[in-house]
């Protein structure tokens, strides 16, 4: 899958669930799936049925759009996954949410995946006080995730406003220093996001 440049909505309606692409957007009043939960088009409130190949497609179709992954890196993910003594799955969903941008955002340093993804591109994040730009960079025990130095006046206000987040109890957010830090490889039970791993597993091993 390719970026993608149309409406970030529309992916939510077409996967028939919240993917929280738009950061504010999508908790407010204003989300298009909150006022049109239905799929796109002439006829997306027809009701579809769906073959075991498709739940399975879309499973992973869903996954890949809420950490805005390529199908390449997806797939990467998913091998390095199988080649796990634990459960396939649960190392699958573990990698995509150590990925630092997606710890950024878990920290509430952004809105959004996309925007923690900038802001790790453009140099403003810091692990372990080097700076790091890459994105997909896995994170560890022990590691401490801040901001740069520079960067943290314009960061401020941001950040305050997104203070209401909790961080995940596998990591630890202190806001004072404007740093967070991971406590634990992220457990199943942890991880809030709306997937069944057990699908995708499925579709990549059919």
């Amino acid at each position: 899958m390719g970026r993608h440049t149309g409406p970030k909505c529309k992916l939510c309606r077409s996967e028939g669930a919240k993917l929280f692409l738009k950061g504010d957007r999508c908790y407010g009043a204003k989300c298009a799936f909150a006022r049109r939960g239905y799929r796109p088009g002439q006829h997306g409130q027809a009701q579809k049925r769906m073959s075991e190949f498709s739940l399975r497609l879309r499973e992973k179709q869903k996954a890949k759009r809420i950490f805005g992954l390529s199908e390449v890196q997806f797939r990467n993910y998913f091998e390095l996954a199988s080649k796990s003594k634990t459960s396939t799955g649960e190392k699958l969903l573990e990698l995509v949410e150590r990925r630092l941008d997606n710890v950024v955002f878990r920290l509430a340093m952004a809105s959004s995946r996309e925007e923690a993804r900038q802001l790790v591109r453009n140099g403003h994040i810091m692990v372990n006080g080097k700076k790091v730009n890459i994105p997909s960079f896995c994170v560890k025990v022990n590691d401490v995730i801040g901001v740069k130095e520079l960067s943290a006046g314009k960061m401020k206000v941001r950040l305050e406003k997104l203070s209401e987040r909790q961080a995940p109890s596998w990591l630890s957010y202190d806001s004072e220093k404007m740093q967070g830090q991971v406590m634990s490889y992220p457990r199943r039970e942890e991880m809030d996001t709306l997937i069944s791993e057990n699908l995708i597993v499925e579709f990549y091993s059919r």
